[in-house]
């Protein structure tokens, strides 16, 4: 498979850094992130993350710099592995561009709407239990 824009490889690596850029405070509290922070968008059913760990810290918000619009807040990131979005039963998915970026997919849609979130919340509490808060 042909290397992305970015250079990076199509397919995600179990081992591969993924950050969750937090743009509300709601998202996390002084130990982790909350399950809120990975919830897909209803919208297009994916969970937004970059392909970037902790270091270089200085790359890592400059991506969110970069690629989190501006009328948001940066709070931080959630980083946590591509492993730990497939223990939590999801995928993920090289979704460029802008560079770097992919998606978390694969979360359950039901005709039950309570079964839904449910659901989705669990899937979401096994991601904010893996991951490594860093605030900005």
């Amino acid at each position: 498979m042909a290397p992305l824009l970015s250079g990076l490889p199509e397919t995600v690596g179990g081992d591969e850094d993924l950050a969750r850029f937090l743009t509300s405070s709601s998202w996390y509290n002084s130990l982790m992130a909350k399950p809120a922070a990975f919830l897909p968008n209803p919208k297009d059913r994916e969970t937004s993350v970059f392909r970037h760990g902790a270091e270089p810290a200085a790359d890592l918000w400059r991506i969110a710099r970069e690629y989190v619009p501006r009328e948001r807040t940066l709070h931080g990131a959630a980083l946590f592995t591509a492993r730990s979005v497939r223990a939590a039963l999801l995928e993920v998915a090289a979704s460029e561009p802008p560079p770097r970026h992919a998606a978390v997919v694969g979360w359950p849609w039901l005709e039950d709407p309570e079964l839904q979130k449910a659901q989705q919340k669990e899937r979401a509490l096994v991601l904010a239990q893996a991951s490594e808060l860093q605030l900005v």
